[in-house]
């Protein structure tokens, strides 16, 4: 009897062990998907043009079939990868964070720019106009562009995830608050893409079905109030995708002992905000949406006149070659 106590005893020590491992990998988890806000927040903004123009009927099946891949992005291709490197190149880890960066403020210079100068859009791609005419090869093509912009914007993801895991003692306690957070992430961006991309279609059904005027009056306020929604969505995702990428490079060069410009930051910050907290954090989160505008603007020209060239070049000659 006193052997099974004891064993009894020794199992529920394990248990208390193994639960607290689960909650450490849980609030881990939470903790770095809260690093990735500004990344999810352009996701969430940039992922609903690519159900614009279809109808209603098709707007969750391709939400779920961009969700799906995303996620086989981050589990299959992406952790491994993440996982890897953290074991047998953590350097690496912040010249990557820095890339990421570099692409984050690159990609919201260049939408402002894009605003500010308008100019026509290249012909072709998944929005050309001989696809048109096809709705099923039209929506393979934008599915298919989408999962690969998503491939950009969860590598960023999960390599903020990474860096933000340090204090977790073992490879698989890594890999179950990187798993954790991954599907969560994706869960809440095309959960709310899709709560979004459908309000319109609700607010209409309840202007026209609901059995109270005031619930009718709502829906048509619904209806009314999505456009500017998406509006503030798209000009919230490019801030934060300035802040966070000016925010990511200053973080990483700090990292990699180069703490002058962060140093520099911080103590203009403590100079305006004095002890206010929340001041001295806007202040650091406005300085690093500069930094991040101005890195983005040296970034375009490189971007379009060297790099997009060499691109289209390779893949000019890989297509002659298939």
């Amino acid at each position: 009897m006193s052997g099974l106590l004891a064993l009894l005893d020794d199992v529920a020590a394990i248990a208390k062990v193994a639960a607290a491992s689960v909650d450490d990998i849980s609030v881990a988890a939470i903790k770095a998907g809260s690093k990735t806000a500004g990344v999810v927040i352009d996701d969430a903004a940039v992922t609903p043009k690519y159900v614009h123009g279809f109808a209603p009927a098709r707007e969750l099946p391709i939400i779920w079939r961009i969700a799906r891949g995303s996620v086989i992005n981050k589990l299959v291709f992406l952790m491994p990868a993440a996982l890897l490197m953290a074991a047998f190149a953590p350097w690496m880890v912040w010249p990557l964070l820095i890339l990421g960066g570099c692409y984050l403020a690159f990609e919201g210079a260049e939408k402002i720019v894009h605003v500010l100068m308008p100019h026509d859009e290249h012909s072709g791609g998944p929005d050309g106009s001989h696809d048109v005419k096809d709705p099923a090869r039209l929506e393979e093509k934008k599915i298919k562009g989408a999962i690969k912009t998503d491939f950009i914007l969860s590598a960023e993801i999960m390599v903020i995830l990474l860096s933000n895991l340090g204090d977790l003692p073992n490879f698989w306690m890594q890999a179950g608050a990187l798993a954790i957070a991954a599907v969560l992430i994706t869960a809440a961006v095309y959960g709310s893409v899709a709560l979004i991309v459908k309000m319109d279609d609700i607010g209409l059904w309840l202007s026209q079905n609901a059995n109270l005027g005031a619930t009718r009056s709502f829906g048509r306020g619904i209806v009314r109030f999505m456009p500017w929604l998406l509006k503030a969505l798209t000009v919230v995702g490019t801030a934060a995708m300035l802040w966070v990428g000016g925010s990511i490079i200053v973080h990483s060069l700090a990292e990699m002992g180069m703490d002058t410009p962060e140093h520099i930051i911080h103590d203009l910050a403590v100079s305006v905000a004095g002890e206010n907290a929340a001041l001295e954090w806007s202040v650091t989160a406005a300085v690093d949406f500069v930094l991040g505008f101005v890195i983005g603007l040296i970034l375009i020209p490189i971007a379009t006149k060297i790099i997009a060239p060499i691109w289209h070049s390779v893949r000019g000659k890989d297509a002659a070659a298939q």
